[in-house]
């Protein structure tokens, strides 16, 4: 297993700061129950500062999760699979690496914009579009290496577009579910989760399936 750390740049600046507070305290408790004085304490900077780069809370909630996608866009395309050379190799070496990284507290592994959508799908329109981007660009990053596998193997009745949305519905539903348990069995419930989908495409793409998953 891949130790489970930090992917982000040591935040200099107050926006900086303020983003990196706002990740660990939407992952730890929600964007809701975040209020601007517990990001400014988080954050070690005044109210004013706040202020001075973001017009609202839903504002910070909407460069929070552009921000989460920025840093986990450059964490995964620095991520090993890419060197495969077979595309079904990197499609799997993709949730292989998603298994991997999964670990400790559910909060130290869960998804920002997951977790922001949930909340605020009916109250905040730009939340709702922010995060949609978030986790909608991360599976795009996907849909090449899907598309090569398919051709390769032969695989039709669906899209690599639909199959990536679909590797990304497995992974926040795998994220609900690991909060949704007890803590100390959250990292497990959540590579489980991953594991049948590492099986769903080595099937699908006509490998032998590994037994070295959950």
């Amino acid at each position: 297993m891949v130790p489970n750390r930090p992917f982000r740049k040591v935040p200099v600046t107050a926006r900086d700061k303020l983003l990196e507070a706002a990740v660990r305290l939407i992952r730890l408790q929600g964007f809701a129950a975040t209020a601007v004085d517990e990001l400014c304490r988080e954050a070690g900077v005044t109210k004013g500062a706040f202020f001075h780069h973001f017009a609202s809370k839903e504002a910070l909630g909407v460069a929070a999760a552009h921000y989460w996608s920025e840093s986990t866009g450059s964490f995964f395309a620095e991520a090993p699979y890419h060197h495969h050379a077979d595309p079904v190799d990197r499609v799997l070496g993709y949730i292989d690496f998603r298994i991997a990284i999964i670990g400790g507290p559910v909060e130290s592994f869960s998804c920002v914009a997951g977790t922001m959508v949930q909340e605020a799908f009916r109250t905040s329109a730009a939340i709702r579009v922010a995060c949609e981007g978030s986790i909608l660009g991360n599976a795009r990053l996907l849909e090449a290496d899907l598309a090569l596998a398919m051709a390769q193997t032969g695989v039709s009745g669906t899209t690599p577009e639909s199959l990536a949305r679909h590797v990304q519905t497995v992974i926040q539903g795998a994220f609900v579910l690991a909060k949704a348990g007890p803590d100390e069995s959250a990292a497990d419930t959540a590579r489980e989760a991953l594991g049948h989908l590492r099986r769903y495409f080595s099937m699908l793409f006509k490998r032998d399936i590994q037994e070295n998953v959950p």
